[in-house]
């Protein structure tokens, strides 16, 4: 189990969670939510809590803090807390 590296990128934390590389942010966000075809914030919010609604999305930095359990990270510091 790793945590994200200090000055990563979203797409790094992304393709890190999913466990993949190279995908574009799109791609591993819908790697890592189990998703196919949905935008980068569609996919977490998802991921989050597979029956939310549209128009219950969270915006990218509240849903990355609670994929992560956290509150006030940015969006890629969020995403590096998280233990995969």
């Amino acid at each position: 189990m790793a945590l994200g590296k200090d000055g990563s990128s979203l797409t790094a934390e992304l393709n890190r969670l999913a466990g993949t590389t190279g995908k574009a942010q799109q791609g591993a966000a819908n790697a890592y939510a189990s998703t196919t075809g949905l935008g980068v914030n569609a996919a977490l919010n998802i991921k989050a809590d597979a029956n939310r609604q549209p128009s219950a999305y969270k915006g990218l930095n509240a849903v990355c803090n609670e994929l992560a359990s956290t509150t006030g990270k940015s969006t890629v510091a969020a995403l590096r807390s998280i233990n995969v």
